[in-house]
């Protein structure tokens, strides 16, 4: 962003959004977006992220229905509106329910509302959630399909390429396959098989090995489609090449723990001319928004555990990290605990 928009969109950070004061964009460049990651991907950190991409597709934290229907609403669906394009991932199986949440993101004014087939937590399988889903693609796609029939928001699924015993291409293509055919046209594929047996889910992470070829023939084989590959893509090289053979790529930790390598995505990715901040004009825009959550309530180390790799690979950056998680968390830190991380920095 250049300056003056950036200026614009730091000093705007009161418009916390609880319901929809607009129409939701129908239309999603998804060209590159940013994971849901569970304990990571709040409003805090995508607030912190847009400031760095216009463009990337943004996913909130996976949000079970249950939670919707029984819990604090507003805690889970709340959000800044600058985040947008925003989607909300949700967990659960059961179609009406998935169909309450669905409307909730639309009258929320989502972008999107994506369903998890993915997780291999033992926790959600036990709630139906997740990968363990991969297993039952009618019910997956009777899902989805009762979603898309209630909003006018895309509803799209993010999966694995399968699970356990269920490891070969035509069993991915069904499960793709029987959604498409109820009119789901979005497939996010973690191109990594998941172990719900025998593997954590901190395991499922790095194993089995990634099979990208697997993707590519998805989208080969499937032109109509739109398939956005996952897993294991750490810089922009990457996702170019991705780009060749799919429509879009999905990263996930690598921009948690190296933020900063959004700032290449407007330009290298959209074709987008405009300037990016640098680094420290993208963390004092950041103090803003953290200006105004403290008068909210909102806890300093609750926001400032998101930059901690903004410097990586930068000298002080460790003493950057230091200075920030040993005083963050204290009763009455504010923001100069941030701006005195900052005279760690030799850019």
């Amino acid at each position: 962003m250049t300056s003056k928009n950036n200026t614009s969109l730091s000093t705007n950070i009161d418009t916390q959004v609880n319901c929809s004061t607009s129409k939701p964009q129908t239309t999603l460049d998804r060209r590159f977006s940013v994971a849901p990651m569970m304990d990571w991907s709040d409003r805090h950190c995508r607030y912190f992220w847009r400031l760095m991409s216009r463009h990337a597709v943004l996913y909130t934290e996976m949000v079970t229905t249950g939670a919707l229907i029984h819990g604090d609403r507003e805690r889970f669906l709340n959000f800044n509106i600058e985040e947008q394009p925003l989607a909300l991932q949700l967990g659960g199986s059961n179609a009406k329910e998935l169909v309450l949440c669905a409307k909730m993101a639309e009258e929320w004014g989502y972008n999107e509302v994506n369903l998890n087939c993915g997780c291999p937590s033992d926790r959600v399988q036990n709630g139906m959630i997740g990968a363990c889903l991969m297993a039952h693609p009618k019910k997956v796609a009777d899902g989805l399909k009762a979603m898309q029939d209630a909003v006018s928001i895309p509803v799209t699924v993010k999966h694995r390429i399968g699970i356990d015993d269920m490891d070969d291409y035509a069993e991915l293509e069904e499960f793709v396959l029987q959604s498409a055919n109820k009119g789901i046209q979005t497939f996010i594929v973690h191109a990594r098989k998941a172990w719900l047996q025998g593997l954590s889910p901190k395991q499922n992470r790095d194993k089995p090995p990634l099979n990208y070829e697997r993707v590519y023939r998805l989208k080969a084989e499937h032109p109509e489609l739109e398939i956005i590959i996952n897993g294991g893509i750490t810089d922009i090289a990457q996702c170019l090449t991705h780009l060749e053979q799919v429509d879009g790529v999905m990263v996930g930790r690598e921009a948690y723990h190296n933020p900063y390598l959004l700032a290449e995505v407007d330009q290298k990715i959209y074709g987008d001319s405009h300037s990016s901040l640098t680094r420290a004009e993208t963390i004092r825009a950041f103090m803003k928004y953290i200006e105004m959550e403290l008068t909210r309530g909102t806890r300093l180390h609750h926001m400032t555990r998101h930059i901690l790799g903004m410097y990586q690979g930068v000298r002080g950056a460790k003493q950057f990290r230091r200075h920030i998680s040993e005083n963050a968390y204290k009763d009455c830190a504010g923001v100069q605990v941030l701006a005195d991380a900052f005279t760690f920095i030799n850019e």
